[in-house]
């Protein structure tokens, strides 16, 4: 899967119509995961995500996911407790989404929304009902294969 998401990264260098973009399932310790409602005004607004953004130019995944999650969540991450679950491919207005979905248990700071998003903490059954951007949907079943076979 990471030589896929890696030719995905080099092809997003060369062809700008690639939108390389990063998210987390953070879990509690309660096993809860956190999603956030896009906001008003922007593409899709009033869906439900998972946290993450955009890739910067000269970022690696982990490094962009780090960051957006700091930028969103005041929160800070190790790279060491970042997983790799999944990620989907979707077409976005006029280019090609590709979201890589990693999966987070360890994080310092309390979570709190730099931008006054609605946050939830919801079991993975709860969160199957939540309306969700095309690429995110997807992503729930095999978040919730990648969890069911860890234990």
């Amino acid at each position: 899967m990471i030589n896929k998401i890696l030719t995905a990264h080099k092809e997003m260098e060369k062809n700008p119509t690639y939108l390389f973009v990063v998210a987390a399932a953070l879990i509690d310790k309660n096993g809860r995961i956190l999603v956030q409602k896009r906001p008003a005004g922007k593409p899709m607004a009033g869906l439900w995500e998972f946290p993450g953004g955009k890739v910067e130019k000269g970022e690696t995944p982990e490094e962009g996911l780090m960051r957006e999650l700091n930028e969103e969540l005041a929160i800070e991450v190790d790279q060491r407790d970042i997983e790799t679950v999944a990620f989907a491919s979707e077409a976005l207005e006029g280019r090609h989404l590709v979201l890589l979905l990693y999966l987070c248990r360890q994080w310092a700071g309390p979570v709190q929304s730099a931008d006054s998003l609605d946050l939830q903490w919801l079991p993975i059954e709860a969160i199957r009902s939540l309306p969700m951007p095309p690429a995110d949907g997807p992503l729930v079943d095999k978040l919730s294969n990648f969890i069911g076979s860890r234990g």
